[in-house]
């Protein structure tokens, strides 16, 4: 029930991008379309929860046994830049179609805050590797879907006029603002699920 808790709240609850503010250039850069937004959504959500777990095997096995724990943000920042890098090579060799698919995208994750944000929030909880793994992958799913929301959103505001003095980013801000209301709207659902489940 812990794992359902953690999953649940990650995607509505404490949004990454919604609650946390975490990702933002993304979600305001990338998220003219649908389809780019699902594009980079399973783009972060492949590279979140792998970063996840070799940042916190780092964070477990290497800083903390050494006293490094200092360290941490510098190391986590060469772990993500290194991961992404590998995997934008690994994908150019053994899937091209995947790769040009992913075109500019995996390289905008290596300067994606939330990837960073979530390697250092498991460090923070204290979860442990099956935890942090399910906290990753479901924040990866609730900035997906954040982002693809907000994507339909910018889509049909096309298709409406708005007048002169909101159109360009004072409507994409006061659209986000918005979506991010509807989001607070599931801030007790966690509460009502420890106590349902009894964990609290």
């Amino acid at each position: 029930m812990e794992y359902i808790l953690i999953f649940i709240s990650a995607i509505f609850v404490n949004n990454i991008i919604l609650s946390q503010f975490l990702g933002i250039c993304p979600f305001l850069g990338v998220s003219k379309k649908v389809e780019t937004s699902l594009g980079m959504a399973a783009a972060v959500a492949f590279v979140l929860t792998l970063a996840t777990i070799v940042t916190w095997c780092v964070q477990k096995y290497v800083l903390e046994p050494n006293g490094l724990e200092y360290l941490q943000t510098i190391a986590f920042i060469l772990v993500i830049a290194s991961l992404v890098q590998m995997v934008e090579i690994i994908l150019k060799k053994v899937s091209p179609a995947l790769y040009q698919a992913l075109g500019i995208f995996l390289p905008l994750i290596t300067t994606n805050c939330a990837v960073l944000g979530v390697a250092i929030l498991v460090i923070q909880k204290d979860f442990n590797l099956l935890e942090s793994v399910v906290y990753a992958f479901s924040t990866a799913l609730g900035f997906g879907l954040a982002l693809t929301v907000f994507a339909g959103m910018r889509e049909q505001l096309e298709l409406v006029t708005i007048p002169k003095g909101m159109r360009g980013m004072a409507i994409v801000m006061i659209s986000a603002g918005l979506l991010s209301l509807a989001f607070m709207g599931f801030s007790g659902v966690d509460g009502g699920l420890k106590i349902l489940f009894g964990l609290d």
